[in-house]
């Protein structure tokens, strides 16, 4: 009987020493958090007094606009998450990324019926820039990505896709699939692919060659030159040239 007893105690006893080794974790959880909780404020009070110091640097130049964004997205503050409040009202860079957005919207359906919606993104500042006027804002391609994130909640089919070592802006709802990336990459050289030097580089059939390319010129991003006889025909990517 008394081992019965002593066994109980012992269970009893760690069975404490758990629950104190559990409330002493909870409050160094809750000290570490609550001290992460002043840095971040203290963080976040540094980069007001920053932004505030630098405002006309933050507005008038575009790599240190990025440099900066990326410094409030690394502590989860977003600038131009709305075009109202503190940041909005200091720097005004809520509006400038959502009148961006509208302009960017506009180039890229005046030249969807060229582009067939998707756009190089260098193009596509280029245009964007000449709307804008001499005396506009300098932008960035990086104020371009973060307009068309600015976007995506509108679900307009809006996004920045890779191509190679290209960026391009696609202004369609459209998944483009692993097919037409490949042909789209083999195309940044020359501008352009031929069912035959596909079928080559990518060891593909005569067939699926030819049906990803129709595909592709149906999407209007491809246009077809007929007029190469006796060389294959070539499919050209209206996207890769300035308009």
């Amino acid at each position: 009987m008394s081992r019965r007893g002593v066994g109980i105690a012992g269970l009893q006893r760690q069975a404490r020493e758990r629950e104190e080794f559990q409330r002493a974790g909870t409050a160094l959880a809750a000290q570490q958090l609550e001290d992460l909780r002043v840095g971040l404020e203290q963080f976040k009070s540094n980069l007001e007094e920053f932004a505030t110091k630098y405002r006309k640097d933050i507005k008038r130049d575009p790599q240190f606009r990025m440099h900066f964004q990326r410094m409030c997205s690394q502590i989860g503050v977003e600038p131009l998450a709305s075009t109202k409040g503190f940041w909005a009202e200091l720097l005004g860079i809520g509006d400038f990324y959502y009148e961006l957005a509208i302009q960017i919207a506009q180039v890229s359906i005046a030249t969807r019926e060229r582009t067939g919606g998707l756009i190089d993104i260098r193009e596509l500042k280029r245009l964007v820039e000449e709307m804008r006027g001499r005396n506009a804002q300098e932008i960035s391609e990086d104020d371009i990505i973060r307009s068309i994130k600015a976007m995506k909640p509108l679900g307009n089919g809006f996004d920045i896709v890779s191509v190679g070592d290209r960026k391009m802006v696609q202004s369609v709802p459209r998944e483009l699939n692993v097919d037409f990336a490949k042909v789209l990459s083999l195309a940044q050289v020359s501008g352009f692919v031929t069912a035959e030097n596909l079928g080559k580089e990518m060891s593909w059939e005569r067939e699926r060659c030819e049906r990803v390319l129709d595909a592709l010129v149906k999407e209007g991003i491809c246009w077809v030159d007929d007029q190469t006889f006796p060389d294959p025909v070539q499919y050209w990517i209206a996207s890769f040239y300035s308009l």
